[in-house]
């Protein structure tokens, strides 16, 4: 028996079979690590793009103050709660940031991933195309200056 503290809840796991990661319970499964290399060729904004030199070029105040306009302008399509967007974009900055994970460091809000499937269509990001939809005119006026992933935490950041 070792002296070693551990911890209570992850310190002994079960180990009958083998181990606990999923390649030990099922040892011929597919390598999907292949999926997430990316060709040059795939990106969209082509091999030579440099996007902190994009942000740099940004008019940050422009930004900001279109960003505040967006806030209170209420649309037909989607009034909002009491002249106000502020309350949506936190909620949809948060849900981007939200799914992070710590044990492998995957999601969060740096990959603007909320636009995508399954996370757009997740119960719990109900009408948060609605909140993208209203941020479409900025995101297309700044264009490859402002990512949509840092365009999906600005609003938020700035609402509060």
């Amino acid at each position: 028996m070792t002296t070693e503290s551990k911890c209570p809840v992850m310190g002994k796991t079960h180990q009958a079979a083998g181990g606990t990661a999923n390649q030990h319970w099922w040892p011929n499964q597919l390598n999907m690590r292949i999926l997430r290399q990316n060709h040059p060729q795939d990106d969209p904004n082509g091999e030579g793009f440099d996007y902190a030199k994009e942000f740099k070029s940004l008019d940050f105040e422009a930004l900001t103050k279109d960003v505040d306009a967006l806030m209170t302008q209420s649309q037909d399509w989607w009034p909002a709660d009491y002249g106000h967007y502020g309350p949506l974009f936190i909620r949809l900055t948060w849900h981007a940031a939200g799914t992070y994970r710590i044990t492998d460091g995957r999601g969060g809000g740096g990959a603007g991933a909320q636009r995508f499937a399954p996370l757009n269509s997740w119960p719990d990001n109900v009408n948060l195309d609605k909140a993208r939809r209203l941020l479409w005119p900025i995101k297309q006026k700044y264009g490859q200056k402002i990512s949509w992933a840092d365009l999906l935490i600005f609003v938020g950041n700035r609402a509060l």
